[in-house]
């Protein structure tokens, strides 16, 4: 009897082990998918907050000209009312860029009445993004002193169909004008003010693909014409590898995109599985001989 009822107190330790690791197991697992909840827009830092402009101080007027920004960069400008003004950052893989846009409009006795500002995103391929929310298009009222504008994108995925309009690695393209406005106070001078930032969107946006190249608009006419170089001067030190154009990487490098959270839910998943199985088994096997009895009885 005493031999019998070790050896269930012996099983229901066994059983408790089993159920703390699949505890642990679960919790660490859970934990890791923490940075996809984070869909609230102030979870993102407000731009410019240590007062800094220490980025680009123009900006282009066409997507060819558009002037190259890095994320946390603010660029700055000096226009005129009317004016198209272009920006470029780069976006990778897991990220959800936040585009702000402060202008600095006229003095009031200078308007003529409201004008109504709007900022767009391009993608490399010059597809127009929507924005999740924010405040796209604004109204400036006759006597405002500013107007700002924000766009959150949709995160960035690593790959897609190519019917799909998803945003994907690569430069993305800020456009920045007025809608509507007294043609009387069209050439006034404007300031404008664009800074580009970004969060993790979480593993629960991650995909089983990756491009073979980010979408930057003339990194391959660059690549080939280094390509050349090389081939004509060998002699030259040059190296093999990827020349793209000025701005339009980020700084620590695009993402190789093999490496993603998913991976952690996948080994989490086994682990679990694993366990409730040996927990399972711990429930559903019989008793077998008692320890008590003799052999050959």
């Amino acid at each position: 009897m005493r031999t019998t009822l070790r050896t269930r107190t012996t099983r229901t330790h066994r059983v408790l082990r089993a159920s703390a690791g699949a505890l642990v197991a679960g919790l660490a697992l859970f934990s890791s998918a923490g940075p996809a909840l984070a869909d609230d827009p102030s979870a993102s830092a407000s731009p410019g907050e240590d007062g800094s402009d220490s980025g680009p101080t123009e900006a282009g007027t066409t997507f060819r000209t558009a002037t190259a920004l890095q994320q946390d960069q603010a660029g700055t400008a000096q226009a005129s009312t009317g004016d198209y003004l272009y920006w470029v950052f780069p976006a990778d893989a897991g990220q959800r860029p936040t585009v702000r846009a402060t202008v600095t409009l006229p003095e009031a006795s200078l308007r003529h009445g409201a004008s109504t500002w709007q900022i767009d995103v391009y993608d490399g391929l010059r597809r127009r993004q929507a924005c999740m929310y924010g405040h796209q298009t604004r109204k400036a009222a006759a006597d405002a002193a500013t107007v700002e504008l924000d766009c959150v994108l949709r995160p960035v995925r690593a790959w897609s169909e190519p019917w799909a309009n998803d945003p994907l690695p690569g430069s993305y393209y800020v456009r920045l004008t007025v809608l509507d406005l007294p043609d009387t106070d069209l050439g006034q001078p404007i300031g404008a003010r664009v800074e580009a930032t970004s969060i993790d969107a979480g593993s629960a946006h991650d995909v089983d693909g990756t491009l073979s190249e980010p979408l930057v608009p003339g990194s391959s006419a660059v690549r080939a014409a280094a390509g050349s170089a090389a081939s004509a001067s060998p002699t030259d030190g040059a190296t093999d590898e990827p020349v793209v154009v000025a701005g339009s990487e980020p700084e620590d490098g695009w993402s190789s995109g093999w490496w993603t959270q998913r991976w952690l839910w996948s080994a989490g998943g086994a682990v679990l599985a694993a366990l409730a199985g040996v927990f399972g088994y711990t429930l559903t096997r019989g008793r077998g001989r008692p320890s008590h009895v003799p052999p050959g009885v």
